[in-house]
């Protein structure tokens, strides 16, 4: 079962019904997830998280995540609902920690001589306005926002992966491994590939299912015929958006 992170793409509600009939396949020995993600919303990553360990715990299968190019953030918070993780030796794993960025365009609209006018009932509900001044007030509450997220991701990375873990504080510190430094750090048990793996746990005839949630195409493109032969072509502006954005997510692991 493919899992990605991205702005409209997966949440719990569009792969809820996928996890189901992964876990009801009558005769299952396990369930395989297949892991490429450079991240997305902590908030849906730990509620996909917790819905696959209570299906593994309700179906008691054992979870097993094969990490394609990268598995961060987000990505590696999905890899740690398996009970092991397997990379490729090019696989990029970790990221554990927590970013937010924007930009600063006070400036700019100053010397083009823009005026912004924002009206709010409440002294603190417009924080870290790209178009006004930064405040360190808004910026402190937004660390400690950003600190509090942050432990929590690394209290269950501790909690699933536990004495496997072997690197230390830098674990947690947001940077990002291959494969195989990834295995020796802990943060995935073994290089194989899926089908490879699960032939040597299963037998070589092993039969695998796949379950996929529905997902739309990049830059989908709807057609409606015109009465000459032409067509006019609707672009879901939504799709342009999630695939700009995660471009630029997996653009930050130099992929």
């Amino acid at each position: 079962m493919p899992a990605t992170l991205g702005r409209g793409s997966l949440s719990l509600s569009s792969i809820e019904s996928t996890l189901k009939k992964a876990f009801s396949v009558n005769g299952a020995k396990a369930v395989a997830l297949s892991i490429n993600s450079p991240g997305g919303s902590p908030v849906q990553s730990h509620l996909i998280f917790r819905r696959i360990r209570q299906l593994a715990q309700e179906k008691k299968l054992p979870v097993i995540a094969y990490v394609e190019d990268i598995a961060a953030s987000g990505g590696y918070m999905l890899a740690c609902a398996a009970d092991e993780i397997v990379a490729d030796r090019s696989s990029i794993l970790g990221s554990i920690g927590v970013v937010s960025a924007t930009f600063g365009l006070d400036k700019a609209i100053s010397r083009l001589g823009i005026d912004r006018r924002v009206y709010t009932a409440g002294t603190r509900k417009v924080t870290l306005d790209p178009f006004q001044p930064e405040n360190g007030e808004d910026v402190e509450h937004l660390k400690t926002l950003q600190r509090d997220i942050h432990a929590f991701f690394i209290e269950l990375v501790k909690e699933r992966r536990g004495a496997r873990l072997t690197g230390g504080d830098e674990l947690f510190s947001g940077l990002y491994w291959a494969g195989e430094r990834s295995v020796s750090l802990g943060l995935a048990d073994r290089i194989s590939t899926a089908h490879d793996d699960l032939a040597d746990r299963f037998g070589a005839k092993v039969d695998i299912r796949s379950f996929e949630p529905g997902r739309s195409g990049f830059l989908r493109r709807r057609l409606f015929g015109g009465g000459s032969g032409t067509a006019a072509s609707l672009v879901d502006f939504d799709e342009v958006l999630a695939a700009i954005e995660q471009r630029t997510m997996y653009s930050r692991y130099g992929l």
